[in-house]
């Protein structure tokens, strides 16, 4: 015979102080021998009961409440942020330096979004085919997928060098090496003229 293992004890246990003097005299200080400790005029018969003031109770339903969008946005709760994920976001944010030839609205705010969510696009039976990324190509994030195109790759590698040429001409630091170098070797005629 299969033992019976339906039947489920509970026990109610409140963690309360002892009755003593000090407790009945009005002193409610108590140690840190109890984290729940509660004043006794908030406890009626060891159980915490809610305010009667409104305002107290809509507090501590303010409190309660989890962090949404609203009815209006189909109560979207706000997700924790890993650090990948932050990264896709920052560069949704710079997306319009990533395609030269897609041109963005600008965005308004320069923190990142608080209400938001992530999504798998799938592909429908017709594009097998043609428009199909194959199980090499696809990646976990959005920085992992960008660093692997080539033409992401090599249009990067051209545009910081053309920044870093830029920034060099300006500097004026290409124009103090040739001098350097003009420098040496007229000294180095010099010293194998003087020879």
């Amino acid at each position: 015979m299969p033992e019976d293992k339906g039947t489920i004890d509970l026990l109610w246990n409140p963690k309360l102080p002892a009755l003593s003097s000090s407790l009945e005299k009005g002193n409610h200080k108590m140690g840190s021998t109890s984290s729940l400790w509660l004043p006794q005029n908030k406890l009626i018969d060891g159980l915490f009961v809610p305010p009667k003031d409104p305002k107290k109770i809509n507090k501590l339903q303010r409190k309660q409440l989890k962090d949404t969008t609203g009815k209006k946005w189909f109560e979207m709760s706000a997700p924790n942020v890993t650090p990948e994920l932050k990264k896709d976001l920052e560069i949704l944010k710079l997306r319009s330096v990533i395609d030269p030839k897609r041109h963005y609205k600008k965005s308004d705010s320069k923190t990142l979004p608080k209400y938001f969510q992530v999504g798998t696009v799938v592909e429908p039976v017709s594009e097998y085919f043609s428009n199909r990324l194959t199980r090499r190509q696809r990646k976990a994030t959005l920085t992992d997928e960008l660093l692997s195109d080539r033409g992401f790759h090599q249009y990067r590698k051209r545009k910081v060098s053309e920044i870093e040429d830029e920034r060099r001409a300006a500097s004026g630091v290409s124009k103090w090496r040739e001098k350097k170098k003009q420098t040496q070797v007229t000294q180095a005629y010099t010293l194998i003229s003087s020879r």
